[in-house]
């Protein structure tokens, strides 16, 4: 199979380039500057062992490479920009006849519930991807990827549930690369367990690093708003016990070069300037089951508009006091 990354920031890095080094064929796709980057000094991946450079094929769009029936997509573009590049991606031709939406596999390997809806619209074949993977993306070209001994844990299955024969193949794909990937037939249920770990995004995107008692006790309250919406919907998520034993003791965080830790994926997207965040599609689901089922989310309203704030006024990361925060939270509540 050759791997097309669709969205070469941290996550699609990280696994694009462990599936190179694993002797896969992968294609990068990126835009703007990372393109450009990834075009000219091709991709630079840090991990434990060190650091290596991938000369791989780039492109900025499906116009740049001829699709084949081999093909895997995966898709790690930011929840916001997911709508652009599915339908990008979609219609376009595969050799032998039809299009990508109609033949190829799609793997979802995104933060949130949304993007498996999304994506299904437009492909037939469309598979989950919960992704635990400490990775970070800051600078045109360099991914860094702290996980070790394993990069990542990214279990995987067809959306909305059930396993096949392809993405058995996928897992057996990755784990040559440092990724383990347990294939399981009930894959949103992780999916809806790692949202709940992800509402502490946009605190640490406004506040900095989540290392602080209030930071947790305002995080603690965003997660208990989320449990009661996903009991409200009756939707079930991955209990901490079962996570537990999935991953303990498999995979470390730890900084490895003795750097200070840094922010998850919504604080580099303030980091890097985007103009974006993916606040909507984490503590904004959470908001929206809220109103749907008739449950108040006051702390995860006040977390997204906050994140989008930020994003919108291209204010620094970390720049307000978890302080302030909890204040604008107390308010709402």
């Amino acid at each position: 199979m050759r791997y097309i990354i669709v969205g070469t920031g941290a996550v699609g890095g990280a696994i694009g380039g462990r599936l190179a080094e694993a002797g896969h064929e992968v294609v990068l796709v990126a835009r703007g500057t990372q393109y450009a980057a990834l075009r000219d000094g091709g991709l630079s991946l840090t991990t434990p062992e060190g650091t290596r450079t991938h000369r791989l094929p780039v492109v900025d769009g499906p116009a740049g490479l001829r699709l084949e029936s081999h093909d895997v997509l995966v898709l790690a573009v930011k929840t916001q920009d997911a709508t652009d590049a599915l339908d990008a991606w979609s219609a376009a031709p595969v050799e032998g006849g039809g299009t990508a939406g109609e033949r190829l596999p799609l793997i979802c390997a995104q933060n949130g519930v949304e993007s498996e809806r999304l994506a299904l619209r437009r492909f037939r074949r469309v598979y989950g991807c919960c992704v635990y993977l400490p990775a970070s993306f800051v600078e045109p070209g360099r991914v860094v990827a702290a996980g070790a001994p394993l990069t990542g844990i990214l279990h995987l299955g067809r959306y909305p549930s059930g396993t096949d024969d392809t993405v058995r193949a996928v897992a057996a794909d990755w784990e040559k690369a440092r990724l383990e990937a347990p294939v399981v037939p009930d894959v949103m249920r992780w999916k809806y367990a790692k949202l709940l770990s992800n509402l502490a995004n946009a605190i640490e995107a406004a506040t900095g690093v989540l290392d602080s008692p209030e930071g947790r006790a305002l995080f603690g309250r965003a997660r208990a708003e989320g449990r009661a919406v996903l009991r409200a919907a009756g939707i079930e998520a991955t209990g901490s016990e079962e996570q537990e034993a999935a991953r303990g003791g498999r995979i470390r965080f730890d900084p490895f070069d003795g750097s200070e830790r840094r922010g998850g994926s919504s604080w580099q997207s303030l980091t890097r300037g985007t103009g974006t965040i993916e606040a909507d599609y984490l503590n904004g689901e959470i908001a929206l089951l809220g109103r749907l089922h008739g449950v108040p989310t006051p702390v995860n309203d006040v977390l997204r508009r906050t994140a989008n704030t930020f994003a919108r006024e291209r204010r620094p990361a970390g720049s307000m006091t978890v302080a302030e925060l909890t204040a604008l939270a107390d308010a709402e509540s």
